[in-house]
């Protein structure tokens, strides 16, 4: 129940966070969408890569 409740509060600090920057206007929220995205993909290739180094 702990996991679920945690991933709830993220989930809820993710979409305030948007709201947020929505509402400091178009372009806050496009560098946020911008910054998400990048973070995104750099954790794909860092976690790719331990799963590589695990596997090995």
């Amino acid at each position: 129940m702990a996991r679920s409740l945690r991933s709830q509060l993220y989930r809820s600090a993710r979409i305030l966070g948007d709201l947020e920057a929505a509402s400091k206007g178009p372009g806050a929220y496009a560098k946020r969408v911008v910054r998400k995205k990048t973070y995104g993909r750099t954790m794909g290739i860092t976690n790719s890569l331990f799963r590589f180094l695990k596997k090995n």
